[in-house]
């Protein structure tokens, strides 16, 4: 897939610029043992020695990725049901991860006092916080959000010194995208929306530019005209919900109380009840910290084991 072939490109680059050295050697050796190794990320180039053992992560994306690679951070933003999700997938304790404020606003007091040898984040929510927190600890911040979670795992990975273990876990990744299609059918040909109900009249239909959009496209999906995009997402509100005239609707109230209310209250009316992938009984209602929050490896996998289930019930 062509995803897959740029990001390989991407871990090759890698390996030529961090063995630049005077050395033949692959750059990937570092991960074998206690060296030293320049990380080039968003914000520059960041030195880190050894192997990280107290690593603390400010979003979501970076909490999925080190945990997926089999790291407990010691500190972690405030992330909703993620963090217990991951717990239980991965068998840790989620009671041994610091909370250190909000992804907004990140408690530096906090994870200072955690002494950190490694701090993830990304340049979208903390590019302002980069020089407090590179006194604190080598800091790696990725540059975007949403499609671009593989290359933001694999940044994650040359970080920890898990580059080759990263490779195997995308490469299982697009294995089962392959399965999953394939027990589809024909995915090519069926148009999907993904929709999430984030209260008052505010309803985000996830485009290929997001997340879970980048995982629904690995699969084969298309999307219909009106909501086909490389942005992230497109913004709705029920009197614009016409607009979903694809063949099947994945759904979520949002998280928490979110737009519960303003989803049960809208679904009972001609509105949705209208829309063609509701007729069809082609609507599915799924978890909103599985399919929203994870933003990484651990979270993509959550999505297809869903679409496998929803698959093997059509």
């Amino acid at each position: 897939m062509a995803r897959r072939t740029a990001l390989l490109a991407l871990v090759t680059a890698g390996a030529v610029l961090t063995g630049c050295g005077g050395t033949d050697a692959p750059a990937p050796a570092a991960q074998e043992g206690p060296g030293t190794r320049e990380v080039v990320h968003a914000l520059g180039t960041t030195t880190i020695t050894g192997t990280p053992e107290r690593v603390v992560v400010l979003d979501s994306g970076e909490l999925d990725a080190v945990t997926a690679l089999g790291v407990v951070p010691v500190g972690a933003v405030e992330t909703g049901g993620l963090l217990d999700e991951l717990a239980a997938t991965h068998g840790f304790d989620a009671g041994d991860v610091t909370v250190v404020g909000s992804i907004a606003e990140p408690d530096l007091e906090a994870v200072a006092a955690l002494q950190p040898d490694l701090i993830l984040t990304n340049a979208v929510r903390h590019e302002a916080l980069h020089q407090q927190l590179s006194a604190l600890a080598p800091t790696v911040q990725a540059a975007e959000l949403g499609a671009v979670w593989q290359e933001n795992f694999l940044l994650d990975a040359e970080a920890l010194g898990m580059t080759e273990r990263a490779e195997e876990i995308l490469a299982d990744y697009e294995r089962r995208v392959g399965e999953i299609g394939a027990a589809w059918g024909d995915p090519a040909a069926t148009e999907v929306a993904v929709l999430r109900f984030m209260g008052g009249d505010e309803i985000r239909a996830y485009a290929r530019g997001s997340f879970v959009g980048s995982v629904l496209e690995d699969v084969g999906f298309t999307w219909p005209a009106a909501l086909d995009t490389t942005e992230n997402r497109v913004e709705l509100t029920a009197e614009s919900l016409d607009l979903v005239t694809s063949d099947v609707v994945f759904w979520s109230p949002g998280f928490g109380d979110g737009g519960a209310g303003e989803s049960v209250s809208l679904m009972s009316g001609e509105l949705w009840t209208s829309l063609p992938p509701v007729q069809a009984g082609a609507d599915h209602e799924v978890d909103d910290s599985r399919w929203f929050l994870g933003l990484g490896p651990t979270g993509a996998g959550l999505v297809l084991d869903d679409l496998a289930e929803i698959t093997a019930s059509r």
